[in-house]
């Protein structure tokens, strides 16, 4: 018997009880005494079961409860979501049922109830355990709390990732270290450190035009960079993504895998991106972005889609190649034919440094690592 193709599930839970002011996400704040949020949970599930129509027998690898904030949701509805998802199609024998959330104390609170839902993955939003970066960042928990949230977060389920993020104004390589030791002695099996980046349109951006501060330079930046992966390998963690390390093969983010190795994935919720196969095409789908919007999308059409494209030979190229190079294994060079890579540009490449000399699979080295995005521009043109 052949087995279905993977499949990964992303659902997107769009409130926030305090909006970042770093995150360019689809987010909308919170509000008291509101039944929209029901009635989102309930258009979720409407959506999982027309997508499923779509997508026909998949083996079910991963899903993913994303934000926003996620851990806000009634656990309740989570446990709906995820028991429709496994019915819907066959569930793999490591199935990976990851939730995110915030570490304050009242969320914390209601781990045991996700995990009872489905969940055995939590990633956990720490960012820092330095208060004055904590309160700098917008977060509305101190270092204190995010680590009981760590500790209850490790009680409750099997496998914990944590979030950090670095490269903040005035942060020096020594502070970030122990910062980061301090945050891998928490327990997890999964850290995610990102370097922080002022995205348009957000309160950060905002700011730095403003010239309330000033963000690191690339030469702080890159050695903030070189700490972070002296400090995970050293304790023991495998780079095997650009932002992300686990302590072995089988704590990776199965998830992130499917983005990254180019499997189908359906986006679900307010705004959530899609990637299926139909009919031998590869689409691109876009939910509607205001959660109003979405759950009257479903109830008119019974998808939640505002947008869902075919993608040509050349752009489904480009977007294997975008993100199979942030990972350790690369992309097959087959992956991505359509974009006819010169073998001399190759060549080049390799002969900068920057490129494994792989005659299998684009790889990208440690130094190509640190310039991705030229690299995949690069490449990609």
């Amino acid at each position: 018997m052949t087995t279905p193709a993977k499949l990964g599930v992303y659902i997107h839970w769009p409130y926030c009880a305090r909006i970042c002011p770093y995150c360019d996400f689809n987010v909308f704040k919170a509000r008291k005494a509101s039944d929209e949020p029901a009635a989102l949970a309930r258009a979720i599930v409407a959506d999982l079961e027309a997508q499923a129509a779509l997508t026909g027998p998949r083996e079910l690898a991963s899903i993913f409860l994303g934000g926003g904030t996620p851990s806000l949701m009634d656990p309740a509805w989570a446990a709906q979501m995820i028991a429709t998802a496994r019915r819907l199609w066959t569930p793999a024998a490591d199935l990976e049922v990851t939730l995110e959330a915030n570490p304050t104390d009242a969320e914390a609170a209601r781990f045991a109830g996700f995990a009872d839902a489905g969940v055995n993955r939590l990633s956990l939003g720490l960012q820092s355990l330095d208060d004055a970066a904590l309160k700098f960042l917008g977060r509305n928990h101190d270092a204190a709390t995010a680590i009981r949230a760590a500790q209850a977060a490790t009680r409750a389920f099997p496998r914990l990732s944590i979030d950090m993020i670095y490269a903040r104004p005035g942060q020096t390589p020594a502070a970030w270290a122990a910062e980061l030791k301090a945050a891998i002695d928490l327990g997890a099996e999964h850290v995610s450190p990102y370097q922080l980046t002022i995205e348009a349109g957000t309160a950060f951006d905002r700011a730095v035009r403003r010239g309330v501060f000033t963000p690191p330079g690339d030469e702080t930046g890159a050695a903030l960079f070189d700490t972070t992966q002296q400090v995970l390998e050293a304790a023991g963690f495998d780079a095997y993504e650009v932002s992300n390390h686990a302590r072995r093969a089988a704590a990776r983010s199965r998830h992130n895998l499917i983005y990254w190795q180019g499997h189908d994935y359906l986006g679900v919720g307010p705004g959530a991106h899609g990637r299926i196969t139909v009919g031998g095409a590869r689409q691109a789908t876009h939910a509607a972005a205001k959660p109003a919007d979405y759950i009257a999308r479903i109830a008119e059409t019974g998808l939640g889609f505002a947008a869902r494209e075919a993608l040509d030979a050349r752009e489904a190229a480009q977007e294997r190649l975008l993100s199979g190079l942030r990972i350790t294994e690369g992309v097959p060079l087959a992956d991505v034919a359509a974009l006819e890579i010169a073998p001399s540009k190759i060549a080049d490449l390799i002969g900068l440094g920057l490129l494994a000399d792989d005659p299998q699979r684009l790889r990208a080295t440690p130094a190509g690592r640190l310039v991705l995005d030229r690299l995949t521009v690069e490449l990609a043109t």
